[in-house]
């Protein structure tokens, strides 16, 4: 016994115990030791207990992150002094951080085991890795077997896996399998007394699930987990011989073949997952054979019509046991079946993202009040009222109503009898929003929720007694909800110990921020957009060091950021566009390198890019300083630092300098707008290194939530994105700024690039010759440089566009006709440029001029020929005519030519005389 305490004491030694869960490993009993427990009868230490019992999950009012880390037991070192305990049978290390180490090799000498557990349940938690030792199949007395893992796990075989003939329980799910080719399904076969088996995730891959067996030895099984893998053809006909099995789950794999005709022959069946398996077509009628299913999810399917077929099926049953129902996004329409109420004992039922309309049939709500916890009906064209009988349904746990069309009031009858109601959501996508008319304005409701979701729903005005009734909440979504005034402090003080997310966008409500923000230590999200705060920023707020959303946009706060940035651990977006700050951007904000999203645009910001947001490296994707008064050039760290940008916004400021080349080292950039600054010198001409310009590559722009607004100039007008659709656009913009030169041929090679506008500059040269490359291309402005020569004919081939503008240049030619140009026929597209024409201009002559300038010049040259005629006949007709009309006038004319002629002839005889006398 001494032997065996000394044993657990080294291994401790060799862990780290934040929590202090091993303070009681002191002392010569080390049978009462947490964790440890003895034999009865021989006092030997035949179990270790350690797993991780952090009492709560993610979902959990009560999760706390920090908390559950500090549970952990931990190390980088599984101490070999564990070998002393000769009668070990019982071995759990589950859910506890060892740093991703080795299953140590020794672990196969402890011959004694029954109970194995390594699990880890948490992603970013360590808890083994590498390669399984084959070691583990000298435990011939192995009942139970739990590796599972979210971190890299593997085995090259499982050859070990056969000499285990006693287990009963194997989980390898996150396992890597992929190198064991088909012999994984061989060595499990030689376990005939398997009860469960779970391989989700495993990275098996179709050819590696052979679709028949000679002989299965595991007839026993009752279990069946083999989802998320890479399943890619007809379910194997041997699963269908395991006549014990309760439960079989092949989601998110790519099986096909039979719809559910196959299931049918497993009559014990109680559960079935088929989530995300690529079946289509309609529900088959089964006739009553699946009586015995207690859950099915069919979520994430193609299948065809409505579900009056497939319950049909349930009406031959004697006794339904349905308790779990998941049909959301299957593409199911029409209204909703009051045959649904015949599974009286259904207590989940997900019809979310498909395309239910009318209302809820009061059949349905009357049948399962007495059994009904989870209804979710969102994301459908539901419409109507929300009808009253669903505060009738006593049970009821959750309720999504959300993204419908309804229409009307809610009242206190609806919740009348929803005791157990911790979640409700609602909202609606018609014009008019629905009200909350309460009878009763005192009225506190019989529930506490944990979390509520209103959007388009007049909640307001202030904020009611019942909400401030709700001090449990841990999610708080109440966008245009109708709420005005200032916040409660009251309210917030009683729900700032656990709640996560507080989101309050598009109210009405004022005042200054909560200033008490270092008494929320859990609150990730704080989304108070589209309100009238004023005031500034309280530095409190950077005391919440869970907070990785803050979203205060589109208010009225002034002053400078808190300088206490730095106090941030986990920040990811950061958003006060559009407001009246002012002053620098502090230093300290780039110390938390986990920003990745930062919104400053449109307020009275100053100063330069502050260099420290450099720091963020790895994380910093979407940067919009837009529309302040900063100064100075574009820092060098950016695409030589940071090169992860897919948004680059720095319009509307004082920059200036020339682009720099290392802005061509963003591979994922998908917009750059440098646009209304003082930049000079030339376009770059490496902006073919523009990658995801280039291939289309969308890969690193994460999704934060809706609350982030895209403001970008397309089509000639400033227009708004939502986040879910601004990761579509591709822009360059260097518009309204002093660029000179030509533009780089280059820029042909961005095909997918969506919005050019380079208008406002003093470029020069021609228009790239391969600008119809950009197949894509929505919007193209040119306008107000100095370009010269023809337009490319490429410029024809552009499909998509829809807006362009080459206006005030120096272009020559005939305009290109053809496909998108032929719509194109305001004249102002081209106007400023004399020497073009072609539609929508003037006609060309056959050279290709202008024949408006073949007109002019005409007119000019029988100007020319008529002022010479003219001329010569004034000038005759005033010698002559006078000549003719006056007689002493013509005497003396030919007098004095007569005298001229005489004095010629006179001069040029003694001009001969002279000559002779010489001779």
């Amino acid at each position: 016994m001494e032997e065996e305490r000394r044993a657990l004491l080294s291994f401790k030694q060799d862990l780290s115990d934040p929590s202090g869960k091993l303070s009681s490993w002191a002392g010569h009993e080390c049978c009462q030791w947490t964790g440890i427990s003895c034999n009865n009868r021989t006092g030997h230490v035949a179990t270790v207990d350690l797993r991780n019992t952090y009492p709560y999950t993610f979902l959990d009012v009560q999760w706390n992150t920090t908390e559950y880390e500090e549970s952990c037991l931990g190390g980088k070192l599984i101490n070999p002094s564990l070998l002393g305990l000769k009668h070990l049978s019982y071995l759990d290390l589950s859910s506890n951080d060892f740093q991703g180490i080795h299953i140590p090799k020794f672990i196969g000498e402890l011959t004694s085991l029954r109970y194995l557990n390594f699990s880890s349940t948490r992603y970013y938690l360590n808890s083994v890795a590498g390669e399984i030792p084959s070691s583990l199949g000298n435990l011939s007395n192995l009942n139970y077997l739990d590796l599972s893992s979210r971190y890299p796990l593997s085995s090259k075989n499982l050859n070990w896996l056969s000499h285990l003939s006693s287990l009963k329980y194997l989980n390898l799910g996150g396992v890597n399998l992929r190198s064991t080719g088909v012999s994984w399904l061989h060595e499990v076969n030689m376990l005939p007394s398997l009860l469960e088996l779970h391989l989700s995730s495993c990275e098996i891959g179709g050819n590696q699930l052979p679709l028949s067996m000679p002989t299965i030895n595991f007839t026993s099984l009752l279990v069946l987990d083999m989802s998320g893998n890479s399943i890619n053809f007809s379910y194997p006909k041997w699963m269908f011989n395991l006549t014990s099995l309760t439960k079989v789950d092949l989601s998110w794999n790519s099986v096909s073949g039979p719809f559910l005709d196959e299931f049918v022959r497993l009559k014990s069946l109680e559960h079935l997952d088929l989530q995300s398996v690529g079946l289509k077509g309609q529900f088959p009628k089964f006739s009553g054979n699946l009586c015995s299913l207690k859950s099915l999810s069919l979520a994430l399917n193609q299948i065809d019509g409505g579900i009056e077929e497939f319950l049909s099926g349930f009406s031959n049953c004697s006794f339904n046991r349905m308790e779990s129902l998941d049909l959301h996004e299957c593409r199911l329409v029409g209204k909703l079946p009051s045959s649904l109420g015949m599974l009286r004992s259904l207590q989940h039922l997900d019809l979310s993202s498909n395309s239910f309309w009318g209302s809820i049939p009061e059949f349905i709500i009357s049948n399962l009040s007495s059994s009904l916890k989870t209804l979710d009906l969102s994301y459908n064209v539901f419409n109507g009222s929300i009808p009253q009988s669903l505060g009738k349904l006593s049970q009821l746990v959750s309720l999504d109503l959300s993204y419908n069309s309804w229409e009307g009031n809610l009242t206190e009858a609806h919740f009348i009898n929803l005791t157990k109601l911790e979640s409700f959501a609602v909202s609606t996508a018609q014009p008019v929003p629905i009200i909350f008319n309460l009878i009763d304005y005192e009225w506190i409701p019989p529930f506490k929720l944990h979390y509520i979701e209103m959007h388009n729903y007049r909640v307001g005005p202030g904020f009611p007694v019942w909400l401030q009734s709700q001090t449990e909440l841990v999610s708080v979504s109440l966008e245009n909800a109708g709420l005005s005034g200032v916040i409660p402090e009251e309210w917030l003080s009683k729900i700032s110990s656990q709640i996560r997310r507080l989101d309050l966008s598009s109210n009405q409500i004022s005042g200054k921020l909560p200033f008490r923000f270092n008494s929320f230590p859990n609150l990730e999200s704080i989304v108070l957009s589209h309100n009238q705060f004023d005031g500034t920023i309280p530095s409190s707020i950077c005391s919440i060091q869970s907070l990785q959303i803050l979203a205060l946009n589109n208010n009225q706060l002034s002053g400078e950021f808190p300088k206490e940035w730095s106090l941030w651990s986990s920040i990811s977006t950061v958003d006060v566009s559009n407001n009246n700050m002012s002053g620098n951007i502090p230093s300290s904000m780039g110390i938390p390198s986990s920003l990745g999203i930062l919104k400053t645009d449109n307020n009275h910001f100053s100063g330069e890019i502050p260099s420290a947001l450099q720091n963020c490296s790895i994380s910093l994707e979407r940067l919009y300083l837009g529309g302040n008064k900063f100064t100075g050039s574009i820092p060098s760290w950016i695409g030589s630092k940071v090169s992860t940008f897919t948004v680059l916004q720095l319009q509307s400021n004082s920059l200036s300098g020339h682009i720099p080349h290392h802005l061509c080292s963003l591979p994922s950039l998908q917009i750059l707008d440098l646009s209304h600054n003082r930049f000079s010198g030339t376009i770059p001409n490496c902006l073919n290194k523009l990658t995801s310009l280039i291939y289309g590559s969308y890969g690193g722009w994460f999704y934060y939530g809706d609350f982030e607004v895209t403001t970008v100039t397309v089509k000639g007008r400033a227009s708004e994105y939502l986040e879910k659709n601004a990761w579509l656009l591709t822009i360059i913009d260097f518009s309204h700024n002093d660029l000179e030169g030509e533009i780089p041929e280059e820029i042909s090679s961005l095909v997918r690039l969506a919005t050019l506008n380079l208008s406002m500059n003093q470029l020069s040269g021609n228009i790239p010759s391969r600008i119809g490359n950009l197949h894509l291309l929505e919007t193209l402005d040119l306008s107000q440089n100095q370009l010269s020569g023809q337009i490319p004919q490429s410029l024809a081939s552009l499909t998509f566009l829809s807006h362009l503008n080459l206006s005030c240049n120096k272009l020559t030619g005939r305009i290109p006709s053809g496909n998108q140009l032929q719509t194109l026929d305001d004249s102002s597209i081209y106007e400023g440029n004399p020497s073009l024409c072609g539609f929508p201009l003037s006609n060309c002559t056959e050279d290709g001029g202008n024949m408006h300038e073949t007109h002019e010049a005409d007119d000019e040259k029988l100007g020319l020929y008529t002022s010479a005629v003219l001329g010569f006949i004034i000038g005759f007709w005033s010698v002559c005519g006078t000549l003719i009309l006056k007689k002493s006038w013509r005497y003396a004319y030919f007098q004095f030519f007569d005298h001229i002629k005489e004095k010629v002839a006179l001069a040029i005889a003694l001009k001969v005389a002279r000559l002779k006398a010489r001779q």
